[in-house]
């Protein structure tokens, strides 16, 4: 928005400050013009499977993305507690395996049982809630479901689970999907390659305030990289993960109901045997895999996003982004390593992050802790696909570029300095950095 205050001695024509201020909006040169272009039209530059797949390996890709697809209900293990009714409901824009759609899904899980929280619009995005502390006041950091299954045709006899309270706005923390396009290649990096990365910038990251350092998993301490804080270590997990949390859908690698508040409960709003999703080895030879392997199998072969058309700006973007300090953290190309997936050996991708994690400050700290990530530490967002997504930061918070990069820059932010050098740039190579951006 522009506003324009004249003095009452200006006898500037109403026709010549309607001229300035329309140069100011079309003049990517003009001070203060500079503007996030929005996500890019067309057809989506993503959802196909990687090339050179063999045809058992797309067999695989076909079977996961129809289960991916499919609709979960009540008989076949939705909730006690939900989120959501599929996987392509929350991953869904700006094709399967995206993020969150324009339209929010979730508006359709209100009844008589389920009002819907103030967080949740229909113009989207698609979020879960995490609670940052207990009643008690200690740490708590999980996922509270947003839906319950009684109050739906389908919900089991005998069932009265409550919906959670989600009033209480300052102690929610609020998440939308991450996109898992290319996520096969992400999990193909080695270790020593992005630990690797990170020694090789760690001069120019240190002149930057930039520190930046790795989550890792459990008993064997290798690097995790999926998640918003990287909490994740494999596809498998963060699939039985999602199955569970999301859908309320026990499964393999997470066979325990969550959400159940007694053992009435545990009785009356399970229907049938945990876990829900599992092998079905049927008659001798012969086995059909469970959902969660196959939804990893999809995301797994699941091609990254392609980029835009290029252009003059968005080449000096690409520039600019590497001159100020962005692609310290943003990794524009790295390396996979040897895999048994041939489409996936050795690779080099340009998903534009370190996949470490770093202090981003106050303003977008959400005091939630997962593994060694503290409660204003996130990893660093993949950028492909950046030119066709709705919502921007963990929460969902703005669609507007320009707001999303200020948000980096707050006490605490290992991005205050690069945000520094955003601010100090001329208003053509600003507009030409959004312009790149929106290319990705």
């Amino acid at each position: 928005m522009i506003i324009a205050v004249l003095h009452p001695s200006v006898t500037r024509s109403r026709k010549s400050l309607v001229l300035v201020i329309s140069s100011m909006l079309v003049n990517p040169g003009f001070a203060g013009a500079q503007s996030d272009p929005g996500p890019r039209g067309g057809g989506a530059a993503a959802g196909g499977q990687i090339g050179g797949l063999t045809s058992a390996q797309v067999q695989a890709f076909l079977d996961g993305q129809a289960r991916f697809n499919e609709v979960e209900n009540v008989s076949n293990g939705l909730g006690p507690r939900f989120n959501s009714n599929q996987c392509a409901s929350c991953h869904s824009f700006p094709a399967e395996g995206g993020t969150s759609p324009a339209s929010n899904p979730q508006t359709q899980f209100a009844n008589s049982r389920n009002a819907l929280p103030s967080f949740i619009q229909p113009n989207g995005p698609v979020r879960e809630a995490r609670f940052i502390h207990n009643p008690d006041g200690s740490p708590d950091g999980g996922v509270h479901a947003l839906f319950v299954v009684t109050g739906r045709s389908d919900g089991p006899s005998g069932c009265n689970i409550n919906q959670e309270d989600f009033s209480n706005a300052g102690n929610l923390s609020l998440r939308i999907p991450t996109p898992v396009f290319g996520l096969g290649l992400i999990e193909a990096i080695p270790d020593a390659y992005l630990i690797n990365n990170m020694t090789n910038t760690s001069g120019p990251r240190a002149n930057l305030g930039i520190a930046g350092r790795f989550n890792r998993g459990g008993n064997d301490g290798t690097i995790t990289r999926f998640g918003w804080k990287a909490q994740n270590k494999s596809l498998d997990i963060f699939s039985g993960e999602a199955y569970n949390v999301e859908m309320g859908i026990t499964n393999l690698l997470f066979p325990n109901e969550r959400g159940v508040d007694s053992m009435n409960d545990q009785t009356n709003c399970n229907p049938f045997a945990a876990p829900n999703d599992t092998d079905n080895l049927g008659s001798a030879g012969t086995a059909e895999f469970d959902d969660v392997s196959m939804f990893a199998a999809f995301m797994r072969f699941l091609a990254p996003p392609a980029p835009g058309p290029s252009s003059n700006s968005v080449v000096n973007g690409s520039n600019v982004f590497t001159n100020i300090g962005c692609a310290l953290c943003h990794t524009v190309a790295l390396q996979t390593g040897p895999n048994q997936v041939a489409a996936l050996s050795n690779q080099t991708i340009n998903a534009y992050s370190d996949f470490a994690l770093h202090h981003m400050g106050s303003n977008l700290a959400d005091q939630i802790s997962q593994g060694v990530a503290q409660g204003d530490e996130f990893r660093s967002a993949p950028l492909w696909g950046l030119g066709q997504r709705l919502f921007l930061l963990h929460d969902g918070r703005t669609s507007d570029l320009v707001q999303a990069i200020l948000a980096h820059s707050s006490s605490g932010s290992e991005a205050n300095q690069v945000i520094d050098n955003y601010n100090s740039l001329n208003h053509h190579d600003k507009q030409d950095l959004l312009n790149f951006l929106r290319s990705l």
